[in-house]
């Protein structure tokens, strides 16, 4: 999750006061056994494709920001859904994240997206919150030193661009390098980098979408910001460091999609059958409006009119086959239940091991299934508007 897998492969961008152990982001095997083992990513996009219709797309085309790419599953996800309601609009999809590892993840799954929507300029980028939807570093030095890469794809099928693609790794490789910042213990960006991808047979029709460097940008019709941040931090702390700049970034009728934990879950169950006090979910939906709404200001609407009380909330669950919780729950299942529960609620990894050590955590784990019948957990969600 976030970072969750928002995007939840998402490495989350701290200030010098939090801890430098945390470091969640950095293990890719809790992520990858998060994505595989549960469907947060495939309902995170439902959601998102909710907002469609509310979208007032201008020319030259419909700009969509993903702030925390993860390995691209819900950003691809989002892009079918935009083909299906605007199949003649051209998109420029721009992706922030930080992990090169997921860049390269996120890369295997667009040629297809560009086979079916030709007209589609894609942009990732490792740039920060506040920078990230312009393309451009703050700092002058930063924007001296940027690897801009703009890479015209040539061939109509997928075997063709994946090749191409496929052979923009070693720029990731070394574009996406990444150091530890003492205070915070979480990776920032040696340097800024972009890479810019479009298929070459649209570049004349693409030229007005094409990003150039140090040119400013249209602003965003569409943001997504799943699990951006991470949960513990204060309700101001994230609205100045991530959502505010985002949200300023949209175009009017813009909008912004936030999604967040709640830890009204059994997910949370287990995590306090070990640690009876943890409180991992520190800003509520309401909280965090709330701050947002004062940052804002009247140019905005936190949430948006059009939200429904239905879309506040929903859940997902980790995927369990016909009979895997008769009698014996199986150690993959429970070791899966876990890590789930202690991905989602961003615990440390130092904290893990007297829990593990003791083997306290499959007995908890394993009562927890079998009351509830399998795992879920519950996100919540709002969307914020541009006037």
């Amino acid at each position: 999750m976030a970072g969750q897998t928002g995007n939840q492969g998402q490495l989350v961008e701290l200030e010098p006061q939090d801890s430098p152990q945390f470091r969640f982001y950095d293990n890719r095997q809790k992520y990858l056994l998060f994505v595989t083992t549960t469907n947060e990513k495939q309902r995170t996009a439902e959601r998102v494709a909710q907002e469609l219709p509310h979208l007032r797309p201008r020319p030259p085309a419909l700009r969509l920001f993903d702030a925390g790419t993860g390995d691209g599953t819900v950003l691809s996800m989002a892009q079918r859904a935009l083909h299906h309601r605007y199949p003649g609009v051209p998109f420029c999809v721009v992706a922030k994240e930080i992990s090169g590892e997921d860049v390269r993840l996120a890369l295997q799954k667009m040629a297809d997206r560009l086979v079916e929507h030709p007209q589609t300029v894609l942009v990732f980028t490792n740039m920060l919150y506040s920078e990230a939807p312009w393309l451009t570093p703050r700092q002058s030095d930063d924007r001296s030193r940027i690897a801009w890469r703009e890479v015209p794809l040539t061939g109509t099928s997928g075997y063709e661009l994946e090749s191409q693609i496929q052979a923009q790794m070693d720029f990731v490789a070394s574009a996406w390098a990444t150091r530890t910042n003492p205070a915070s213990g979480n990776p920032s960006y040696v340097a800024p980098a972009v890479l810019v991808l479009y298929r070459a047979d649209q570049r004349f029709v693409l030229d007005s979408v094409i990003p150039r460097p140090q040119a400013a940008q249209l602003p965003y019709d569409l943001i997504i910001a799943s699990q951006p941040f991470r949960a513990r931090l204060s309700a101001e702390r994230k609205v100045r460091n991530v959502l505010a700049p985002l949200a300023r970034a949209l175009a009017p009728s813009g909008r912004l999609v936030v999604v967040q934990s709640t830890g009204r879950d059994p997910g949370l169950q287990i995590i306090r059958g070990i640690w009876p006090e943890e409180a991992p979910f520190a800003t509520p939906r309401s909280l965090l409006t709330e701050a947002l709404g004062r940052e804002l200001g009247e140019a905005f609407l936190v949430p948006a009119p059009e939200e429904r009380p239905e879309q506040a909330a929903f859940t997902y669950g980790l995927q369990l086959s016909a009979g895997e919780l008769d009698s014996s729950i199986g150690t993959s299942t429970l070791l899966a239940a876990w890590n789930a529960a202690v991905y989602v609620a961003q615990i440390e990894d130092h904290r893990l091991t007297d829990a593990i050590t003791s083997g306290r955590y499959l007995e908890v784990t394993q009562e927890v299934l079998q009351r509830h019948k399998g795992l879920w957990f519950e996100n919540e969600s709002f969307v914020v508007l541009r006037r």
